[in-house]
């Protein structure tokens, strides 16, 4: 019958010398690095990301305004909309306003069509 080999008690390499209050403030400071490591660093990406996405909507946002704006001064100035019929162009201006907007907020909530599996 063969002989099984010895498994060692003991972890392999050198004894460690080092006293359980330095072992247990190396450990605090491995766990602390690691934490920001995993939480800090990516919440620091994060925010840059949200910075350009947040300047973007209000530039957006911004220019549909304008473009509304002309949309209803052409209307008003090019149109033989006039008298009791004035406030059709800001209704026209509205309305489009609201598909647009409508527009955006299936494209936002539209889920996936990505299969998973």
């Amino acid at each position: 019958m063969p002989e099984l080999p010895q498994i060692p008690t003991s972890s392999p390499g050198p004894p460690t010398t080092e006293s359980l209050p330095t072992l247990v403030t190396e450990l605090w400071e491995m766990v602390v690095g690691y934490a920001k490591q995993q939480t800090v660093e990516p919440v620091k990406g994060l925010l840059g990301f949200l910075g350009f996405g947040i300047a973007g909507a209000v530039l957006t946002s911004f220019g549909l305004v304008l473009l509304a704006l002309a949309g209803l001064r052409v209307i008003q100035v090019e149109t033989t909309l006039h008298g009791h019929l004035s406030w059709l162009p800001y209704l026209i201006v509205v309305a489009v306003a609201g598909a647009i907007a409508g527009l955006a907020v299936r494209a936002i909530t539209k889920p996936s069509r990505d299969k998973e599996g």
